[in-house]
């Protein structure tokens, strides 16, 4: 359905044959798209598809090749960030762009601080913080906390703060709300409908299709750089939407379990007893067997991503004890860990600062994890490391201009495959998952569920943390929900459902249809 079909006023942007290409690698191609006053339009399509470089081209920070753009009607070029702003288009990148060692206040005023006397106004400056905080549902953040102190998620709504402390007419989301908690994420709702109530114009784009269910009023769908379709939200069903970002049925989501690991008897790779961090975690005990996948779930902050922290002995003052292959252990930290007789990976939450160097190649990111794998006498094997790589690069299909290519180049999706990539050059035993598919598309999803339980196959012990019930429920062979620090339920099998992961969340029983309350 073309966007003239479904458009009742006339658009406040308009993007008309826009092309942008990077060497030969094509990231946009003749791209269309009207971005209307008081609406919610959400882009789609799988990481590569062109999103992202549209959103870069419509806030200045790239230019087209070809094509451009009207803004009131009239064509608008914006040579830098500064000049998008200026004309009313703020962008929430997924890479936030705040600054670790400058306060809240000082990163929301930072393009335009308020001034008395040549100086800025830190009154001011924090009466604009605190405003924009507020707008953003993110009242409860201090105008004066170090954004390096703040942990993920609340960095996410300073970012959404700043965005709106510049005034915009049209707000640009990328993945906004991928490093949300759920409470946020509501917020964040909430204040999205309301700026859409007084007249903005907003994009969002997210993979997340139960958010495109709730806010979208209209959608479009990207692939391979081109426009596949405009269409009214809620017109299409999820797996028709997914069909068109993919170019292919969309079934068997999950592949099957094959489980041959967690048998009676046998000696787990990896047991917890009674591990335990202050008040953070509490006599955490289980096991995970050869072959196995073990997912963690509960409210996000219920201790999941400490317990993966403390087996990859990232944190100290552990009490406890870990056994692997039946043998107590110390893991002295992350370098130990990641060496026999451990042989663990951590496949860290955020891509972006913990496991990628985003201006070094594609090569130099997969070879770092394994450089004692690859290298003799503090010489690297350019044979080996060469057949490694090709291996990976194989094994994950992974999308490059060439090894060469900065991995900041890379779309979602394909940095997160070169962050597992470079684990696997290692051959862990141990895989440890902290929530891996945030923010990046269904199809890489897909792949990497299925290299996952190939994995499990192989002989790996899986630890899989997911903020997504649908993951744990597809993915795992066992659940470990858990609560104030604490396992409050093992799930196996059928029990491992939506209700039962929910109210084990929620510490509280199940009550069973018809049953006294």
């Amino acid at each position: 359905m073309a966007m003239a079909e479904i458009q009742a006023t006339p658009p406040l942007l308009r993007v008309e044959g826009v092309s942008k290409r990077y060497g030969g690698v094509r990231a946009l191609e003749n791209a269309h798209l009207d971005v209307e006053a008081g609406r919610i339009h959400a882009i789609l399509g799988e990481n590569g598809a062109g999103k992202s470089t549209l959103i870069k081209i419509m806030a200045g920070v790239v230019a087209p090749d070809g094509g451009r753009m009207l803004l009131d009607g009239r064509e608008a070029v914006f040579g830098s960030p500064a000049e998008a702003s200026a004309a009313g288009i703020a962008c929430v990148f997924q890479e936030l762009s705040l600054i670790p060692d400058l306060s809240v206040a000082d990163n929301i005023a930072l393009s335009n601080p308020p001034r008395r006397f040549g100086l800025i106004d830190r009154r001011a400056q924090r009466a604009i913080a605190e405003e924009a905080l507020a707008r953003a549902g993110a009242g409860d953040i201090h105008p004066r906390a170090m954004v390096k102190d703040l942990p993920l998620s609340r960095r996410q709504m300073v970012e959404i703060a700043k965005a709106l402390a510049s005034g915009p007419r049209i707000l640009i989301l990328d993945e906004a709300t991928s490093a949300l908690t759920a409470g946020d994420v509501a917020k964040v709702f909430a204040v999205l409908k309301g700026l859409r109530s007084e007249g903005l114009a907003l994009l969002y784009i997210s993979h997340r299709m139960h958010e495109i269910a709730e806010l979208a009023d209209t959608c479009t769908v990207f692939r391979n750089g081109r426009n596949v379709e405009s269409f009214r939200a809620g017109t299409r069903t999820n797996g028709e939407v997914v069909e068109m970002m993919i170019g292919r049925e969309y079934s068997n989501v999950f592949p099957p379990r094959q489980k041959r690991g967690g048998e009676p008897g046998k000696t787990p790779v990896l047991e917890c007893r009674n591990l335990g961090w202050g008040d953070r975690l509490r006599d955490v005990s289980f096991s995970v067997g050869e072959g196995e996948v073990v997912g963690l779930g509960g409210l996000e902050g219920q201790g999941q991503r400490l317990l993966l922290l403390a087996l990859f002995g990232v944190l100290r003052g552990m009490s406890g004890s870990v056994l692997v292959d039946g043998a107590p252990v110390t893991i002295g930290g992350p370098s130990a860990a990641r060496k026999p007789p451990f042989s663990m990976a951590l496949i860290p939450e955020d891509r972006k600062t913990e496991g990628l160097m985003l201006p070094m190649t594609v090569r130099e990111n997969l070879s770092f994890a394994a450089l004692d794998h690859i290298a003799r006498g503090g010489v690297i094997d350019r044979g080996r490391e060469e057949q490694l790589i090709d291996d990976m690069m194989r094994l994950l299909e992974i999308k490059t201009a060439g090894l060469d290519a900065a991995v900041g180049a890379l779309s979602g999706g394909n940095q997160q495959k070169v962050v597992i990539a470079k684990w696997l050059m290692r051959k862990p035993r141990i895989i440890l998952l902290n929530d891996p598919t945030r923010g990046i598309d269904v199809g890489t999803k897909q792949e990497l569920y299925r290299l996952f339980r190939r994995l499990a196959e192989a002989g790996a012990a899986i630890v899989f943390y997911s903020t997504d019930y649908d993951e744990l429920i597809g993915c795992c062979d066992r659940v470990l929900v858990l609560y104030d620090g604490r396992v409050v339920r093992e799930l196996a099998g059928e029990e491992i459902n939506e209700r039962a992961l929910i109210a084990s969340a929620l510490n509280v029983e199940e009550r069973q249809e018809g049953t006294a309350t």
